[in-house]
């Protein structure tokens, strides 16, 4: 995927958020990017936990394979998934 970069422990993951959401929904875009929304609201970083169960759930990995690198108040992120390119290509489908 475009997006997608390569990191020692795996690969970095742009993602856009939007919390307060009517639902939880994920959904990646053609390019890698991962558009996210939560239900959540963006309050002392519980949208982020939220997300980081969210993604954990389904692509059925450990919460401990994923780490928010970037963006931890802002829309926009980076998130860190400890699994190589072709692990998560095939997960994502």
């Amino acid at each position: 995927m475009n997006l997608w970069r390569q990191h020692p422990e795996g690969v970095v993951v742009p993602l856009r958020v939007s919390a307060g959401a009517r639902r939880n929904q994920l959904r990646w875009e053609p390019d890698g990017l991962l558009r996210v929304w939560l239900t959540q609201s963006p309050e002392k970083g519980k949208a982020n936990q939220a997300l980081l169960e969210l993604v954990a759930k389904t692509l059925q990995i450990r919460k401990s394979q994923l780490e928010l690198l970037s963006g931890h108040s802002c829309p926009q992120k980076r998130l860190l998934i400890r699994l190589n390119a072709e692990e998560l290509a095939r997960l994502v489908g």
